[in-house]
């Protein structure tokens, strides 16, 4: 088992990708603490977690409130007696809006979320992984990181925003043989990102399909690429990587989208 005995706080963990994630590890053998602010579905990846033979713990978390976020982490350290791996997966996703039409309060509330929660999340966990000299964060971006998106200009923002956070705390806690990595995926199947379709999409199908044509694999991603992707930067076998990302977009954004190349 590449994670047994570890012990990890999944963040955004109730579904989608945070979910995938934290049922690969624990049949990797490890036991998570699953935050969210989505309880009933947040309890259930527990169940599903616990199945697997893993303990696992849920706790309410509003990932931007700083009081919630730092209690989360003395809650997983009290019932564990220790944090290993923090996935920081959390995320919010946004309907296609034109710069004019971005309100201040959507600007903060995006950017709060996945930028700030980020950072507040990075910051809490850091003194334990510093105490222990040894630690390992993952935290999901996006690949419009690296793109220019004027359809979604905060989203975009608040995840390149992200990208620096994430690489600078990297910097931070090298010394502390702490790893800190990315991960950058692109289209991939959740309930989250079919908020991109915009509210007039009613064939959410279609949209995906529309979508594939600008990925060199020729298809959407799924929570299991993801979550394949952080249980190699949570494991033995990245243990010389930090601060560096991993694009799983099948060949879109890092390579020219466009659709397949020519034959």
């Amino acid at each position: 088992m590449l994670l047994k005995d570890r012990v990890a706080i999944i963040t955004g963990g109730s579904r989608g990708m945070g979910r995938a994630i934290a049922l690969r590890f624990a049949g990797e053998g490890c036991s998570s603490v699953i935050a969210d602010v989505r309880d009933k579905e947040g309890e259930r990846t527990v169940g599903e977690v616990k199945k697997k033979g893993k303990d696992a713990i849920y706790v309410h978390c509003d990932v931007t409130d700083s009081g919630q976020v730092k209690d989360m982490v003395a809650r997983a350290i009290d019932k564990f007696g220790k944090v290993d791996i923090m996935v920081n997966c959390a995320g919010i996703g946004t309907k296609p809006t034109m710069l004019n039409d971005i309100s201040e309060e959507e600007w903060d509330r995006v950017v709060d979320i996945n930028m700030k929660g980020t950072f507040l999340c990075c910051q809490a966990i850091a003194p334990h992984m510093k105490e222990n000299n040894s630690g390992n964060i993952i935290n999901v971006v996006s690949l419009v990181a690296l793109d220019a998106s004027p359809n979604s200009i905060h989203y975009a923002a608040s995840k390149a925003g992200a990208l620096s956070v994430s690489r600078c705390i990297a910097t931070a806690l090298a010394p502390y043989n702490v790893r800190v990595n990315i991960i950058h995926p692109g289209m991939i199947r959740t309930d989250m990102s079919a908020v991109f379709a915009g509210p007039d999409v009613k064939d959410v199908d279609a949209f995906y399909t529309q979508m594939a044509k600008g990925v060199r694999l020729g298809r959407i991603g799924t929570t299991d690429d993801i979550a394949s992707a952080a249980l190699f930067l949570a494991s033995e076998e990245s243990s010389y990587i930090t601060g560096d990302s991993i694009a799983v977009g099948g060949g879109g954004i890092q390579m020219g989208g466009g659709g397949p190349p020519p034959k």
